[in-house]
């Protein structure tokens, strides 16, 4: 079995909050095309955290790719009642994360910081790699859980750019 953790930006970061923002359809375009690569070398299980943007949009290809590969999905929720103070609209995009093949949370309830570097940690030591967007020219808390990433023998990482996506975009205008 092949598990990889997918995770990067949030919508917030990247200042993307409306869903016809032309952004999504570059960043799905390549998001797809990591996917399809990770698919074919034999991944089974995509793995999320729960979070919007960047995930969300993975796990809505990773969906429309489960109708041509054998895939599963996961998310694991830091804590059980993550997102529950979220609008009605994102409580619906939350949903699509536990409508999933495996859904569960590490803690019950928020108590310390240390959960979170726990957290991250499971996450690493429970996959084989990860398929991030995140770009060191544009930090953000995520370099932490990166630098965790990057500490771990043979953990591959692969990384989503901003440059990546302008290349990407480029095909669109072509």
């Amino acid at each position: 079995m092949t598990a990889i953790l997918i995770t990067g930006y949030k919508n917030s970061d990247l200042g993307v909050f409306n869903e016809q923002d032309p952004k999504i359809k570059v960043i799905k375009k390549a998001i797809r095309t990591a996917l399809v690569s990770y698919l074919e070398e034999g991944v089974d299980w995509f793995v999320f955290t729960g979070n919007l943007g960047f995930e969300l949009w993975a796990l809505e290809v990773a969906k429309e790719l489960q109708g041509d590969y054998p895939i599963k999905l996961s998310t694991i929720f830091p804590f059980a009642n993550h997102g529950e103070n979220w609008n009605e609209s994102n409580q619906l995009k939350l949903s699509q994360f536990r409508a999933v093949d495996f859904s569960k949370y590490c803690y019950d309830q928020y108590e310390n910081p240390g959960q979170f570097r726990s957290y991250n940690q499971f996450l690493i030591d429970n996959t084989d790699g990860a398929y991030v967007f995140y770009d060191t020219e544009h930090e953000t808390n995520l370099k932490y859980f990166v630098n965790k990433m990057k500490e771990k023998e043979n953990f591959n990482i692969s990384f989503l750019t901003f440059e990546h996506l302008n290349e990407v975009a480029s095909e669109f205008d072509e």
